[in-house]
């Protein structure tokens, strides 16, 4: 069994901010997977299913970002779930908007939903990080995840939690290089090769219009003074 927890902050006020694409990617997964109806549970809202052969279990806690961690201490003891069977889906500043890292363990960053996690449970369980970018000066952080994401960047976050709800089984079956392949295939698709309809590889070089090298020729052999009197010879044979 697998918990997937999802970091944002309840309420219309912020659905659409930042800080909530945690909640984003869990709503995407829940609504293409077809999951149970999400329900009052663990301080928060969880919905239940499978993905390939495990049971998951998604879980958005209401507590507010900096108390994430009760919500995902309630779950955890619940379901009697090891740390390394938890994965938390959240906003990362240091990455650039759309890429998306896969780790275990390690520190919260100045994060605050991982902070409350780490007070309630350790560090050893496994996140999905989202970027968003940053915006430059640290004074301006608070107001940027705590804002709607631009229009100019609903094209790549569509694309971003669509590679990630096709990667999800993946997620939850611990192969953790499928998934990111199944993100970056959404976020740069293969180009098509036109009839034959299969992705073209592009090689380092291979540029639009690039010619191909032509084909060296072996050189013409010289003329001897010969050659024209063997050609009248054999004209009179």
């Amino acid at each position: 069994m697998r918990l997937f927890v999802g970091l944002g902050n309840p309420g219309a006020k912020y659905a659409g901010n930042r800080h909530n694409i945690g909640f984003m990617a869990l709503d995407r997964i829940a609504a293409d997977h077809g999951f149970g109806p999400w329900r009052k549970a663990h301080h928060g809202l969880a919905a239940e299913g499978r993905l390939g052969l495990e049971k998951v279990v998604l879980l958005k806690p209401e507590t507010f970002m900096n108390l994430s961690g009760q919500s995902v201490q309630s779950a955890v003891s619940f379901y009697k779930l090891a740390l390394n069977e938890v994965t938390v889906f959240h906003d990362e500043l240091d990455l650039a908007p759309g890429k998306a890292r896969v780790k275990t363990g390690g520190g919260h960053a100045g994060h605050n939903g991982l902070r409350s996690i780490h007070q309630h449970l350790g560090e050893a369980y496994n996140r999905v990080r989202l970027g968003i970018g940053h915006p430059g000066h640290k004074d301006a952080v608070a107001a940027y995840v705590l804002h709607d994401f631009a229009k100019a960047d609903q094209d790549w976050l569509d694309d971003l939690l669509r590679g990630i709800s096709d990667g999800a089984a993946a997620l939850a079956a611990g192969d953790s290089a499928r998934f990111l392949n199944a993100v970056a295939l959404r976020m740069a698709p293969a180009r098509n090769s036109g009839a034959g309809g299969e992705a073209a590889s592009a090689q380092p070089d291979d540029k639009p219009g690039a010619m191909a090298p032509e084909k060296a020729t072996a050189p013409a052999k010289p003329h001897s003074p010969f050659d024209a009197l063997r050609g009248l010879l054999r004209k009179g044979d």
